[in-house]
């Protein structure tokens, strides 16, 4: 090709990326719902964990904790007194800026708010709380609750009560904030929650789900601006903890480590492919078509996908190293004075076949239904096609003419002979295959992992500090959900009143600390209907408090707003679910009750299981509609089926890879010197890390396919019969820099603290490892000179 015409194809691919690159710019989203790379839920307790993991307000609190600095020796520290009133004061300041922030649903932190309850539906206390249960409000109990007032009056909590008392004489309202509280609420000091190491302690429920990182880390952010804004701020630390910090812990561990990795590897490969070439030139004209690949995969994902997942792209990345192969096999076997396009002629056939091999094995991800696990394979397949054809089609044309010839390379000839020189007996692929189900069958421990908490990159003292805060709030345990089933949303209510005698002879025996009902917050329309129907006409209530309030010095015109609100609540439509949800408790109200076809579930909170044999019994003697639900077993479960999914998708993918292999090679016997050793070198990458002790995730499993694509490149080329010599020393130069690039970027992975960056990376090392000595054991002899 002209010069001129080859700066022109050289201007049009970069102008062709420039477009690819504009249009990703322009309609990429990402998307961090990990729930996209889980499986579709088959059973209603696995799509009730799927909606608590990402919606559930279990996953959307945070536990804060302030905590006094105090550098100098404890005795010159601020007196106890006044270190809690200074955490109170914080704690309170905090309070304040989040409740009026769009980012948070609920703040509590022990002190008394009148306004968790929408202040239209304060007339609803009495029908809410269950003091009419055993008490009507008659002369005699109103004039115990105005006594009360006087002593309150003369007492520190006078400033609270000046407001409250006209329109609640009987303070039903604190009543109904004691029942609102958490289940086990801490010590109370100076008004707020204080843990037994002295911190000033608040929970916040957020409005972003507790596994989106980006906005849990915005929520985050507000608050730590928000404590940064407080008054003498300086003198305190805040800590915080939760699902949702937990995510951006590991959202942030993996980028950096991701980042940091991904900045030696690349600076690594490019000094691997100078050592190896020589040629700056080669080197940047053979990373367009990798670049291609990676911008045509994103363009292809944007048009198709209205959100791409973060983990795609990282992961497609990733799986995008077995194209960098393309480019490496047509400058490894360049001859000097040959063309580029003669070269990439006699290879075609053998990378079409390696093309359309990883191809077929990629598809196992869009087999396998999981949304996440599609977009990958979108992302690949379009990326390994455009690396390919842009390798065969494009490359050739704007490579130097003059190239030295890798076969004539002192070294590379004497790697050749002693490559030629290893024993190949037919016995190798026995051996391996007897030693692989050895260890496989004697392998410690169990052979699945189903844990995802076990992939998860939080150091001890971080789960540790979380299970302590939540022990002293009294929080949630995000394990267990006691559910209640009933027919319609009023039957759900009326179960949950029922269970709470049993539910409070539980805690009696420690078998839970508590199982907070959705009764807890709206009693059932029977329930409010015998209330309402206990409270006093006006005129009633009106002769009983004057005669309650005789002697005392309360105006007579005081408590009319009193008076109202009973009347009020007397003949006001009963309140539901749907009325309620207006307010901040309606709201967890809401994340109580779900309907579900024919059917309504009612989700009760447990907090400190002790005996969950002793919870289930008392389930089951409901009689049916009452259950306790394990989350961890519901999780288990659906990873089970999710890697049931895709060991079926493998399975079909390598019946068309044996069809494919066989029928491009036109030979059994040699598609068995490919498959063998592939197949081989892949039991046997389970086999040693199962007796290292290692669980298989769904994340190996992922690391075996990728490992598979770059071994089947490594038996193709060396099954080739060339019948040439220095063709075979070509072949095993450009399998030499396959293996070292390969074994640089994981082999970088594997020593990551992340879990899930480490089985990848020590997966596909020992794959690519393996898949070399067992291609070239198993390799028909090279001819010699």
């Amino acid at each position: 090709m002209r010069p001129g015409a080859r700066l022109a194809l050289l201007a049009g691919w970069l102008l062709a990326l420039g477009g690819l690159g504009a249009l990703v710019a322009h309609r990429l989203q990402i998307s961090t719902d990990l729930r996209s790379f889980m499986p579709a839920p088959t059973t209603p307790d696995q799509r009730l964990l799927m909606e608590q993991v990402g919606d559930g307000p279990g996953s959307r609190l945070l536990l804060l904790a302030i905590e006094a600095r105090c550098h100098a020796p404890a005795s010159a520290c601020a007196a106890p007194a006044q270190r809690d009133a200074a955490l109170a004061a914080l704690s309170q300041g905090l309070a304040a800026a989040l409740k009026h922030d769009a980012r948070y649903r609920q703040v509590l932190n022990g002190s008394f708010d009148l306004g968790a309850l929408d202040p239209t539906l304060l007339p609803y206390r009495y029908l809410l709380s269950p003091t009419l249960d055993t008490q009507p409000l008659d002369e005699a109990y109103l004039a115990d609750q105005l006594d009360q007032r006087l002593d309150d009056l003369s007492s520190p909590a006078a400033v609270l009560l000046k407001d409250l008392l006209p329109r609640d004489p009987t303070l039903e309202v604190l009543k109904l904030a004691q029942r609102w509280s958490p289940p086990k609420s801490p010590e109370t000091r100076e008004g707020v929650w204080f843990s037994p190491q002295n911190e000033a302690l608040l929970l916040v429920q957020t409005q972003a789900a507790g596994f989106d990182p980006d906005a849990q880390q915005q929520a985050i952010d507000g608050i730590r601006a928000a404590f940064a804004r407080l008054p003498q701020h300086e003198a305190a630390t805040l800590t915080l903890s939760g699902p949702g910090y937990f995510s951006v812990v590991v959202n942030a561990q993996t980028r950096a480590q991701a980042d940091w990795i991904g900045r030696i590897s690349t600076v690594g490969f490019i000094a691997l492919l100078l050592l190896a070439y020589r040629s700056v030139r080669s080197l940047l004209l053979g990373a367009l078509p990798v670049a291609s690949a990676a911008l045509a995969g994103m363009a292809a994902l944007v048009l198709v996908y209205p959100q791409v997942h973060g983990i795609t792209l990282a992961f497609g990345f990733t799986l995008l190293g077995v194209a960098q192969e393309y480019p490496i096999r047509l400058l490894s076997h360049r001859r000097a004075g040959e063309d580029a396009l003669a070269s990439v002629r006699q290879l075609w056939p053998l990378l079409l076949t390696a093309i359309a091999s990883a191809c077929i094995a990629y598809l196992a991800f869009y087999a396998s239904g999981v949304n996440g696990l599609k977009q990958l394979a979108v992302f690949t397949i379009t990326g390994l096609l455009v690396a390919g054809f842009s390798t065969r089609y494009l490359l050739p044309h704007l490579l130097p003419a003059q190239v030295r010839d890798v076969a004539g390379m002192p070294w590379l000839i004497k790697a050749r002979h002693w490559v030629d020189r290893l024993p190949r007996p037919r016995w190798v692929p026995l051996v391996v295959a007897v030693a692989t189900v050895l260890m496989l069958a004697f392998a410690p421990g169990p052979f699945w992992q189903n844990n995802l908490a076990a992939l998860t990159p939080l150091p001890t003292d971080l789960l540790a500090r979380d299970a302590r805060l939540r022990e002293a709030l009294g929080a949630p345990d995000v394990r267990y959900l006691l559910l209640i089933q009933a027919p319609t949303e009023q039957g759900v209510l009326a179960a949950s009143e029922r269970l709470e005698p049993a539910i409070d002879a539980l805690v009696a025996r420690h078998a839970v600390d508590a199982i907070e009902l959705p009764s807890k917050y709206l009693p059932s329309e029977a329930t409010q209907r015998a209330r309402q129907a206990r409270l006093p006409d006006r005129a009633t209530l009106q002769a009983a408090l004057a005669r309650a309030a005789d002697g005392l010095p309360f105006r007579s015109d005081l408590f009319a707003p009193f008076v109202d609100d009973v009347e009020t609540a007397r003949t006001a439509p009963l309140l539901t679910p749907e009325r309620y949800a207006q307010g901040p408790l309606g709201q967890r109200l809401a994340a109580m009750l779900m309907h579900r076809g024919d059917h309504w579930l009612g989700l009760g909170t447990v907090s400190g299981v002790h005996d969950v044999a002793a919870i289930e019994a008392m389930a089951a003697a409901q009689g049916g509609g009452v259950r306790l639900l394990d989350m961890k077993g519901a999780a288990e479960s659906l990873v089970a089926a999710y890697r049931v999914r895709i060991l079926q998708a493998l399975g079909v993918a390598t019946l068309l890879l044996v069809l494919t292999i066989t029928l491009s090679l036109r030979s059994v016997r040699r598609a068995w010197h490919v498959l063998a050793p592939m197949t081989l070198a892949t039991f046997l990458v389970l086999a040693v890390e199962r007796m290292a002790g290692i669980e298989i995730s769904l994340f190996h499993l992922i690391a075996l396919i990728l490992a598979g694509g770059l071994g089947l490149h490594y038996a193709l080329f060396f099954e080739r019969e060339t019948g040439d010599p220095a063709e075979q020393r070509r072949t095993l130069h450009a399998t030499l820099v396959c293996v070292a690039s390969a074994l640089l970027v994981f082999g970088m992975l594997a020593w990551a603290s992340i879990p899930v960056l480490r089985a990848i990376g020590l997966t596909v090392s020992l794959g690519v490892a393996f898949h070399f000595c067992l291609s070239i054991l198993m390799a028909p002899h090279a001819r010699q000179d």
